[in-house]
């Protein structure tokens, strides 16, 4: 394609994406198709109304058939607006047979809207020992770095910690390792992040189009999700099966992890003692994934340095250098209240210039912060009945004094 065609392109879109950022009213569909009778003869496409019928039975199989067969799809959104303009303007395109990368390129540049990074996922869910399930990362590739050395080899509890940051892009396929149930499915479904309705990993019976999740692998299928981590989406998010046996998913038995959303800006608030400082991402000497469900804390430890994901099991120590910055993802997975204290610590309450000492959450809900390790310390739940489980651990800081 000509410099002159791409131009032209450029120009509808840069239309098209003004049209939606103005709240104009023109039909997007209508400011393509005043084109066609100099600029798309031009371009050698001759008939171009075929390119903008309504959707209807037919269009919805072949979204689903592509989801189930993992064709090539790069536009998720729950904005209708922006996935109407996107399936004509794709349609558009693939005409011209403009590679797609240049024209997420192109519409990216004229909607202000960037993309940092695009993800391909695949994991398994498997059985493990005990009747217990839990998901195992087959392979990470971010853009054409092969990033699945830091994780697992085995399938863990918790599952993976995909790490992301806002403006990616995540296309995540799922196969169905569990064989002892061949009727039933497996999902993934994400909080947090933005989707549309045939990435929701759930059962028909709730998303009222289809069951968006695998079966074992004896008949050879899988599924697959897009995630689109738009600006806003910062923040830490359980992801967790909806399908297996019921519409609640199996997560109690194991199928569940988090999806870690670092801020576009590379920064976070961070406490030292009594103040609080922005610490760069890239400073942060650990990540602790902290599961808190009903009767222990479940943890998952990144390395900055390394990138290693490594399991730490049931009410685990936490260690860290005297100095280092350190920060928790709190994800709460069980059915209580829970009351959240680090000992002799305190933190800035997430959104605010707040210094707190403990944290209520309760199920599904998550807490993020920041803190210099300056001595060791007990975590716990500080709730009765949950104390009364022995819910807590140690954070063990070396060099440093005791709090």
């Amino acid at each position: 394609m000509s410099a002159v065609h791409v131009q032209d392109c450029s120009g509808i879109f840069k239309q098209i994406s003004c049209s939606v950022r103005q709240g104009c009213s023109r039909d997007p569909k209508k400011l393509i198709k005043q084109h066609s009778a100099e600029r798309f003869s031009s371009l050698g496409l001759k008939d171009i109304p075929h390119l903008f019928k309504k959707p209807h039975l037919e269009d919805l199989q072949n979204m689903k058939y592509r989801h189930r067969f993992a064709a090539r799809e790069l536009f998720a959104s729950d904005e209708l607006l922006y996935a109407s303009i996107a399936r004509c303007a794709k349609r558009f395109c693939l005409q011209l047979e403009i590679p797609s990368m240049l024209f997420l390129a192109m519409i990216s540049f004229q909607s202000g809207v960037s993309i940092a990074a695009e993800h391909r996922i695949e994991m398994t869910a498997e059985q493990i020992e005990d009747g217990l399930l839990a998901y195992r990362m087959v392979k990470h590739v971010v853009d054409k770095d092969d990033i699945t050395s830091r994780y697992s080899k085995q399938a863990t509890i918790p599952g993976p910690t995909i790490v992301l940051t806002e403006g990616d892009k995540v296309r995540l396929t799922i196969r169905n390792g569990i064989t002892m149930q061949p009727d039933q499915q497996v999902s993934v479904h994400v909080h947090g992040v933005h989707y549309s309705i045939l990435s929701d990993g759930s059962l028909k019976v709730i998303n009222k189009v289809e069951d968006e999740g695998a079966y074992p692998e004896n008949g050879g299928q899988f599924y697959t999700y897009l995630w689109d981590v738009a600006p806003g989406t910062a923040g830490t998010w359980p992801y967790h099966d909806h399908n297996f046996e019921t519409h609640n998913g199996s997560e109690d038995r194991g199928l569940y992890g988090a999806v870690i959303v670092n801020p576009a800006s590379g920064a976070v608030a961070a406490s030292s003692g009594n103040t609080i400082t922005s610490v760069a991402v890239s400073n942060i000497a650990k990540d602790f994934v902290v599961y808190v469900s009903d009767d222990a804390f479940w943890g998952m430890e990144i390395d900055s340095a390394t990138k290693l994901q490594t399991p730490l099991g049931p009410n685990p120590p936490l260690t860290a250098r005297g100095g280092d910055h350190v920060r928790f993802h709190l994800i709460a997975m069980g059915t209580y209240l829970n009351r959240f204290k680090l000992e002799g610590y305190q933190w800035v309450d997430p959104g605010t210039t707040r210094l707190i000492k403990f944290k209520d959450i309760g199920p599904l809900e998550n807490h993020v912060f920041t803190i210099r390790a300056l001595g060791s310390a007990n975590y716990l739940n500080a709730n009765f009945s949950r104390k009364l489980m022995g819910m807590k651990g140690n954070f063990v800081v070396t060099n440093g004094t005791s709090q």
